[in-house]
């Protein structure tokens, strides 16, 4: 069975593509993979019978092209680790957009398994950690413009020296709410506390990452409350607000 590093890095955009049409369209064409990946025709039909053979693809000429079990799996993979490392280079190297992509698009084909977990791990520690953060990373952007200088730094010290002495007085003012996941809002980021589900929901929801520890970010709440979208450790979920009611979460 193939696994994310065992498809060559063409068939690999492919499938990546193939995802991303048919969670925009519900299904694909190969003139919709053409276009997506500016290539010719014949090519596409070439990639599409090696995916199909590889049990990856539903395919047949003329018709609507979908995902297997395995195919959908395999791309959700390939989606993560671009997803994470575009991240990485954006939002922690300050890299801009136009580059961060391509890099990623480059770097997602030989990135393994564990280095991949421990970048997104890297990634929620700096933007969460009250020593890094986003005072952090915009400090490592003015470095990155304006050169090291060493009087900042002694005035940096002197800030998080200050704020360290008035910490316990805000800690009370500013207690973090303890919220269901239905509760959250778009563009609020949590970590999940506790779970309520046994049985096959718990299972499911351990599948898709939901943990006791992990963060999130709500990403689209649709207008009657049902579906909620959310990014958890670079996947892009949906979960009915039946099951978000299960889990508590603290706001960050």
């Amino acid at each position: 069975m193939e696994s994310v590093g065992t498809l060559s890095a063409s068939l690999e955009d492919y499938l990546e593509a193939i995802f991303h049409i048919i969670n925009a369209k519900g299904a694909a064409r190969s003139k919709d993979i053409a276009k997506k990946l500016a290539v010719k025709g014949p090519s596409v039909t070439g990639a599409l019978h090696l995916l199909a053979d590889k049990g990856l693809v539903n395919y047949a000429p003329y018709d609507l092209i979908t995902l297997t079990l395995h195919g959908q799996r395999l791309a959700e993979s390939i989606v993560r680790r671009h997803e994470a490392l575009h991240e990485f280079l954006s939002e922690v190297l300050l890299v801009d957009e136009k580059t961060a992509e391509s890099t990623a698009c480059q770097l997602e084909h030989v990135i393994q398994g564990p280095v991949l977990d421990r970048l997104v791990q890297f990634v929620g520690f700096v933007k969460q950690c009250p020593r890094g953060g986003y005072n952090w990373i915009n400090g490592f952007a003015h470095n990155c413009q304006e050169g090291e200088d060493s009087s900042v730094c002694q005035q940096c010290i002197q800030q998080c020296l200050e704020e360290l002495n008035t910490a316990p007085a805000k800690r009370g003012e500013n207690e973090p709410m303890q919220l269901t996941l239905s509760e959250f809002q778009p563009g609020q980021k949590g970590a999940i506390i506790t779970i309520e589900a046994e049985g096959s929901l718990g299972r499911r929801m351990l599948d898709m990452g939901i943990a006791p520890g992990t963060r999130f970010e709500v990403e689209r709440v649709a207008p009657l409350g049902d579906p909620i979208d959310v990014k958890i450790k670079g996947y892009h979920l949906s979960l009915r607000r039946e099951e978000a009611a299960r889990i508590t979460a603290e706001r960050l």
